[in-house]
């Protein structure tokens, strides 16, 4: 499959046969509300306060995280990324329930 510069990848078009892997994603987790339970470093501009008064992964007006590079749809600050984001298992359950 070969692809131009600039275009996104459709994930429900993907070959059978591509492997799952972060690269092939439009990075649709990076959608989804993720509680800080523990300290792992994000900076303080990433984190907003929820409506239940806990902290939260800051989420643009787009939808996307505040912490995912819009060009690229890499994370920022992957090594200091939420506990949450370290167990999203790439490949698993959740995982391709939020690529389809």
């Amino acid at each position: 499959m070969k692809l131009e510069q600039s275009t996104t990848i459709d994930v429900t078009n993907l070959p059978i046969n591509e492997a799952i892997t972060c690269s092939t994603c439009r990075a649709n987790c990076c959608r989804l509300e993720v509680m800080l339970i523990t300290d792992t470093g994000v900076p303080e501009k990433y984190i907003e306060e929820d409506k239940w008064g806990g902290e939260v992964m800051l989420r643009l007006e787009d939808g996307w995280c505040a912490a995912v590079d819009r060009e690229t749809m890499l994370c920022t600050i992957y090594e200091n990324r939420p506990l949450i984001c370290r167990e999203f298992e790439m490949g698993g359950f959740e995982c391709l329930d939020e690529r389809t």
